[in-house]
């Protein structure tokens, strides 16, 4: 029997996604073919394979205790949210006889299928960040007698889907401050800003329709603009570490002293990022839109609208609700239609995922968001009436009495 070596080894996974990357979601099947070429008779112990996915977080800090002393503290911390082991080829062997049972892989190709199921809870959305990541992977090993083992490992994608069609990421996020520059009996006036979003979930590719009033009542020139950050927050040891990243910015027009300027509904436009990361007990990754007016020589005055980066985007049925106040400006009262029947809301689960056909499904290096689509049911909407069902109250004033002496 010739003696063979192991020319390949290689994972292939059954099911890619539109940009040819392995993508997945809790409580999905993952499949694919361990490839193993050879140029001659290999004789092989066991082919094994190990899936596993974690969720990793370390740090380094350094602190001077004297004049020529330091010392560095790790700060690290794992969760472990995928472990799988399966034996492809190989089975119990006798220890006195240790050439029994060995499997000979003849000259060619072999592939050998293996498959397994993702968990079926919240499983972090993989992840890459400067303190911490969430990564998943599958590991072959294939070993042979008195040599040493080959192995190859392949990541693939996980995406914990964030729906943004739910009631709380269909809310508008709004606010307005008030700032004055110098003190009360100055002559100088107060800046305002007044900003407000149709809603609080976006997916990646959309762009946010910002409204936002700025008057300028003081003595100096400033500039309304907005801005998107990404914040990261990793955990470990009690200890936390945060990292916050310009996403996307825009600029408005200068404004001058006595001047006043509003966006009906200027568009920031979201790039490729990750989903937002709220379930994972060590890393976060939030996202916020400040709307601020820069303000040269002074403290700007800004205001923090917290956003939520989802995996499924919006439905034609929620659209239409949530455009609303991208039709209108700002302040201009109009008598609303009645919203539709729930039986106009139902959608059918063959046509929710059409509608996710040719939305923009890329991730930091290109991975999809939306391979898989997890079930959203749909809670019937309150009643219409025009009446309000909760009346402010009516302030009841009482006559004073002089105190007793």
């Amino acid at each position: 029997m010739g003696l063979g070596k192991v020319r390949v080894l290689a994972i292939l996974f059954d099911s890619l996604n539109d940009n040819n990357l392995p993508a997945f979601s809790g409580g999905d099947l993952v499949s694919g073919r361990v490839v193993v070429e050879v140029t001659g008779d290999v004789r092989v112990k066991s082919l094994d394979v190990t899936a596993r996915g974690v969720a990793k977080v370390r740090w380094t800090e350094s602190r001077n205790t004297g004049a020529n002393t330091a010392y560095t503290q790790n700060y690290t911390e794992e969760v472990e949210y995928l472990h799988h082991y399966d034996t492809l080829i190989g089975e119990e062997r006798d220890e006195d006889c240790p050439e029994e049972g060995l499997t000979v892989l003849h000259a060619g190709l072999h592939e050998f299928a293996f498959s397994f199921n993702l968990p079926q809870m919240a499983l972090a959305t993989s992840f890459e960040g400067k303190h911490g990541s969430v990564r998943y992977w599958v590991k072959a090993e294939l070993h042979r007698p008195w040599l040493l083992p080959v192995k190859v490992k392949k990541e693939f994608i996980v995406f914990e889907h964030i729906d943004i069609n739910t009631p709380l990421l269909l809310s508008p996020q709004a606010g307005s401050k008030e700032k004055t520059l110098c003190c009360w009996f100055c002559a100088s006036g107060p800046i305002s800003l007044s900003a407000k979003i149709e809603r609080k979930g976006y997916t990646p590719g959309e762009s946010i329709q910002i409204f936002c009033e700025v008057e300028n009542s003081s003595s100096r020139v400033v500039v309304p603009k907005a801005a998107l950050y990404q914040t990261q927050t990793f955990f470990a040891k009690g200890k936390g570490k945060q990292i916050q990243q310009l996403v996307s910015n825009l600029r408005g027009e200068t404004l001058p002293q006595g001047k006043s300027q509003s966006w009906e509904g200027r568009q920031l436009k979201i790039p490729p990022v990750s989903p937002s990361i709220l379930d994972c007990p060590i890393i976060r990754v939030e996202y916020v839109l400040v709307v601020y007016v820069d303000v040269p020589g002074g403290l700007n005055l800004s205001l923090s609208l917290p956003l939520v980066i989802g995996t499924i985007p919006l439905h034609d049925s929620t659209s239409r609700s949530s455009s609303i106040s991208s039709c209108c400006s700002w302040g201009q009262t109009e008598t609303p239609e009645a919203p539709p029947s729930y039986s106009e809301l139902a959608i059918s689960e063959s046509h929710r995922r059409n509608c996710l056909v040719g939305c923009d499904r890329s991730v930091g290096g290109g991975g999809s968001l939306l391979t898989y689509i997890t079930e959203f049911r749909y809670l019937p909407p309150p009643l219409y009436s025009e009446v309000d069902p909760y009346p402010d109250p009516v302030e009841v004033r009482r006559p004073e009495t002089c105190p007793s002496r």
